[in-house]
């Protein structure tokens, strides 16, 4: 089976053609570099994703957070109602963990930017 991808590891956005057979990749090409045809191969096999959002303060102001590794994407949604359902105590600096191990992916999440309580 052959499948189409593009892969979003960089700005190139190569045009991927991956040879599928049994659930294993046996072939990619288009790709312009090696992150292609590990981007095509994770992407049919276990996809996974950096998941960017917010948490809010324990001040009411928004802090934008995202995950410090890919997760899972069956768990995106648990990931975020998780975060959702947490709030941080500022200040927190840029690389903070907010919340440890996100829905059990062994995963943290992380503080994108600095915020101080002002």
């Amino acid at each position: 089976m052959t499948k189409e991808l593009i892969c979003i590891n960089c700005p190139m956005g190569c045009a991927l053609t991956a040879e599928v057979e049994n659930g294993e990749v046996i072939s990619v090409s288009g790709n312009t570099c090696p992150r292609g045809e590990t981007y095509a191969k994770t992407e049919l096999t276990a996809p996974v994703r950096v998941v960017t959002t917010t948490i809010i303060s324990d001040t009411g102001k928004p802090v934008p957070v995202k995950t410090k590794a890919p997760i899972p994407k069956d768990k995106i949604f648990e990931v975020v109602s998780e975060i959702k359902a947490h709030t941080v105590i500022l200040p927190v600096g840029m690389g903070d963990t907010v919340l440890e191990n996100a829905a059990d992916t062994g995963v943290d999440i992380i503080s994108a930017r600095s915020v101080s309580v002002e």
